[in-house]
């Protein structure tokens, strides 16, 4: 019987997916695995018993991803399985920005009492007259699940698409229109587009990345659209470049104090995957994960562990180890399995962690598992059957 604990709201038909063998519980610590949205665990202490974290969503910056690692937590996340929800906020906040509409419904609602609305609206819909996308240049910063689905559907909306990412994958390629422009220097979509959008994740590396030297080359009625995460646009140069009309509109999913009231600044709250289907795929995808590494050992969409798959156990024993990606390793894990027939094996790597899977065909001895973990730069050792 395996055990699942929840730090936020999971969709229960997510959860459904766990079936017969799972059991919920409320004490963390004694949990095998967690699941997880938005609470923080960076103060966090987890319990030896906890083997993995799944994220029901892409970020994973509520979670500290080394320290699993170094305790032989496996962290996942769902990369994709909100895509859609995403996306369709992107093309809303676009619209906001190109068309008042939010003026225009608030005049209607200000106006409810009007006999003559309907008469003074023809004169009044002028002040709320806007643009359309069509036409315009669309520079999509990320070309990954949400990128690839927004530079897609931008494609019919008639706009002309550059997309910027340089570690793209060569299935989100394979996916991508061939209408989209592949631009190699990002300096082009500052330049030249009119609707800027970023899909990367956050990390030290893109943290502000849309800073006072990016937001001086966009036009001064350049919108910039942020439903990735906060961090990655300076909002002070922002800010800065709206008020001295360098720059038309922002459009962000992350209200803050400094933000909120802006003139020239359109929030929502957070809304980008809050629909029903993106929480649905979310948790049903972060289940499936969960249970194909409970039950098998292997990895599908870790943060922080290589990618590994062995399909499901037909010998005796399956021993998964968590290690350093260091030389000399397998040559020890031989070792102490000499006494046995392994029957299959996978050894994979990702950066300073490596992960390693064994099939033997003998029972186990006694000491052997206590024998890998006395292996240096061994994290964990784990009988998975």
């Amino acid at each position: 019987m395996y055990k699942y604990a929840c730090l936020n709201a999971i969709s229960e038909k997510g959860l459904s997916a766990f079936g017969a063998g799972y059991r919920k519980t409320d004490e963390i610590q004694e949990a095998d695995a967690i699941l997880v949205r938005s609470a923080n665990m960076h103060e966090m202490t987890l319990g030896d018993s906890v083997l993995a974290v799944a994220r029901a969503g892409a970020g994973v910056n509520n979670i500290p991803i080394e320290e699993c690692a170094e305790k032989g937590i496996v962290v996942f996340n769902t990369p994709g399985a909100n895509a859609n929800g995403v996306k369709e906020m992107v093309f809303a906040g676009m619209l906001l920005a190109a068309r008042d509409i939010v003026g225009g419904v608030n005049w209607v609602k200000e106006n409810a009492d009007d006999e003559n609305i309907r008469k003074d609206v023809e004169k009044q819909k002028k002040e709320f007259a806007g643009t359309e996308l069509s036409g315009k240049k669309l520079g999509v910063i990320g070309l990954g699940a949400i990128g690839n689905l927004v530079a897609n559907a931008a494609v019919h909306f008639g706009m002309e698409v550059y997309g910027y990412d340089p570690y793209i994958s060569v299935n989100w390629a394979w996916n991508l229109s061939r209408s989209v422009r592949h631009i190699s220097d990002v300096e082009t979509i500052y330049r030249e587009c009119d609707y800027i959008t970023i899909h990367v994740p956050l990390l030290d590396a893109t943290r502000k990345m849309i800073g006072e030297d990016a937001v001086s080359l966009m036009k001064p009625t350049a919108v910039l659209v942020n439903y990735a995460r906060d961090q990655l646009v300076d909002e002070d140069a922002v800010l800065k470049a709206l008020g001295e009309g360098r720059l038309s509109c922002y459009v962000c999913d992350f209200p803050n104090p400094k933000t909120t009231g802006h003139e020239k600044v359109i929030l929502t709250p957070h809304l980008g995957a809050s629909t029903m289907e993106s929480e649905e795929n979310c948790a049903a995808m972060a289940v499936e994960q969960l249970k194909d590494f409970l039950e098998n050992g292997n990895i599908r969409n870790s943060v922080n562990y290589p990618p590994c798959s062995m399909g499901e156990c037909r010998s005796q024993h399956r021993i998964a180890i968590y290690h350093k990606n260091v030389k000399n390793m397998i040559r020890q894990f031989a070792d102490v399995l000499s006494y046995t027939n392994v029957a299959n094996m996978s050894n994979t790597s990702r950066g300073e962690y490596a992960y390693t899977m064994v099939d033997i065909d003998d029972a186990l001895e006694e000491q052997t598992v206590a024998r890998l973990r006395e292996i240096g730069e061994v994290f964990r050792v784990r009988v998975v059957r």
